[in-house]
């Protein structure tokens, strides 16, 4: 995460889209950079306040109507859960709701196609090469993409991206 944030301008204002329980939207804020925090899940954004208290609010990914609001656009292992169907769209209002020249990273499952984790949660599971195409077709610029293995929430190893993108 540090390495997205030292990118950013002094006090910069950034959305973690899915923040979860909030602890990547404690960090942002303790570098000093202005955060909103949000989640589609009622009970996560409960989890981020308690925990946290970073004044988590409850909004989907298809809420999401800002107008080059924010700077930078946190979506770590989150935007995964977007039907594979609805990404370009989402990615569209990402880049609407950047300023120019704003930044966006996310991470996601690889895979080749959508489908539930052991959980049973959705994911969309795209191909590395889908995946970049998509942001590339979403008018964003790829300024950084590193694959890993990981250990998703179910535990399961699986193939990762994470990619740093910039609005064009």
């Amino acid at each position: 995460m540090d390495p997205f944030l030292d990118r950013l301008e002094e006090a910069a204002s950034v959305l973690d889209l899915g923040c979860g329980t909030g602890r990547d939207s404690a960090r942002i804020a303790e570098r000093g950079f202005a955060v909103d925090a949000t989640d589609g899940i009622p009970a996560m954004v409960a989890k981020a306040n308690e925990r946290h208290n970073v004044g988590a609010r409850l909004m989907r990914f298809d809420e999401l109507h800002a107008v080059a609001e924010y700077d930078a656009v946190w979506a770590h292992a989150s935007l995964l859960h977007c039907p594979r169907s609805e990404l370009p769209g989402i990615l569209a209002r990402v880049h609407r709701a950047l300023r120019p020249r704003g930044w966006h990273y996310a991470s996601y499952k690889l895979g080749d196609g959508e489908g539930r984790d052991l959980l049973g949660r959705l994911h969309n599971f795209p191909t590395a090469a889908w995946l970049i195409q998509t942001y590339r077709s979403a008018d964003f610029a790829i300024e950084n993409k590193v694959m890993f293995a990981g250990n998703g929430s179910d535990g399961t190893m699986r193939d990762w991206l994470a990619i740093t993108v910039r609005k064009a």
